[in-house]
Parts: C-alpha cells; sequence; structure tokens
C-alpha cells in the first residue's frame, strides 16, 4: 500500500514512540493548563510545522550529513539544550500570584506561542536521526514513487501526534478550569514543568 511494507507495524510503532513523554507534548499542555484551548492549539500548530520540518531533512538527507560532520551536530544540540534550559529557568523564576496568573491568560499572543513550539521541536535534532532510521525500514525500495512512501509515513504520523497533542490539550485546559480558584496549585504546576524542561536539557546536552 503506497510502497509501506507494513502498515500496522509502523502505527504501532510510531504510536509507541509519540506517547513516549518530551518536550513538545510538555510545552502543549502547559500552555493550554495556563492559556486555554486556543493557546493550545496554537503550540500544536508550531509543534506540527517543526516535526513536518525535520522530517523533510531527513528525507533530504540533512540527518546523514549531520552524523558525518559531528561538529556540528553537537553545536545544533548545544544550542537545544541551551534554549530548553532557558524556557524551564523562565517558568521556575515566574511570579506565582494570583494576578500575575490571571493576566497571563492574554498576554502572549498566538504567533509568539506557535514560534515558540515550533522552536522546541526544530531543537530536537535526534528527531532527525530517528526518521531517517525509523522510515526506511517501511519503505519496499521496489516502489517506483518513493517520495509518495514518505509522505504517507510522514502523514500518518502527523495525524498520530495531533490527535494525542489534542487530547493533552482539551485535557488540560479541563484541568485549568476545575484548578483555577487554586492559585498554588498552578504554581507547583508551573515549577515542576520548568524542572522538567531543565531536565529535558540537561539529556539533550549529555547525550551521544
Amino acid at each position: 500500500m503506497l510502497g509501506i511494507t507494513d502498515p500496522v507495524t509502523y502505527v504501532a510503532g510510531a504510536t509507541a514512540i509519540i506517547l513516549m513523554p518530551g518536550p513538545n507534548s510538555l510545552f502543549a499542555l502547559s500552555v493550554a493548563s495556563r492559556r486555554g484551548v486556543r493557546a493550545g492549539f496554537a503550540a500544536a500548530a508550531g509543534i506540527f510545522t517543526g516535526d513536518l520540518i525535520l522530517m523533510l531533512a531527513a528525507a533530504l538527507g540533512v540527518a546523514s550529513l549531520m552524523h558525518a560532520y559531528p561538529v556540528a551536530f553537537d553545536v545544533v544540540r548545544y544550542a537545544g539544550a541551551a534554549y530548553l534550559a532557558w524556557l524551564g529557568v523562565k517558568l521556575l523564576l515566574a511570579g506565582g500570584n494570583k494576578r500575575a496568573m490571571e493576566d497571563v491568560q492574554t498576554d502572549v499572543p498566538a504567533r509568539h506561542i506557535y514560534r515558540q513550539a515550533m522552536s522546541i521541536s526544530l531543537v530536537n535534532v535526534k528527531a532527525i536521526i530517528f526518521f531517517m532510521a525509523f522510515f526506511p525500514q517501511f519503505v519496499d525500495p521496489s516502489y517506483p514513487h518513493i517520495w509518495l512512501t514518505f509522505g504517507a509515513l510522514g502523514i500518518t504520523v502527523q495525524i498520530l501526534s495531533l490527535s494525542y497533542l489534542s487530547f493533552l490539550i482539551l485535557a488540560g485546559a479541563n484541568i485549568a478550569r476545575k484548578l483555577s480558584g487554586r492559585a498554588w496549585i498552578a504554581t507547583v504546576l508551573k515549577k515542576l514543568t520548568g524542572t522538567l524542561f531543565l531536565s529535558f536539557g540537561a539529556r539533550l546536552a549529555l547525550s551521544r
């Protein structure tokens, strides 16, 4: 089917990988819980765009070039780690009073959230390596339209990702509404999110 050798296994594997916790899903959940559903879907759109760029880069062989030149890979990796750590520090240092919690609902434009989410997705440089290693396993080399196969694989993983992000966004916004009268819980969640972003940055910087 469209040059995909084992669609069922591909969907199962892609689903398992998408469900693994990471900075993308955490950011979408955090934004939705603090700023609402609309902001959450702005984050999802940014993640969708970033992942699409990474998949195109993988298909064009950028991952192979970065693997051949480790210094270039390290530069991007450390830049990504620094960015994630910076986001974590911002959340940890953010004020937690009630007025600040109310103001934060409307003080950030959707386009800013979109760009921030796309940046988080793009600094996940190992995703390029993943796409290069995962996609080819399900491509029939004898199929005459390989670009169509890669497109089908990419669309499938994006649909799965968008479905999962939508669930997180709606759940996060719903939980936030129920806890809207308890500002201290929102503050704790913000600090926890900041700590997790710092850990993602450290893991990216230290991983090989």
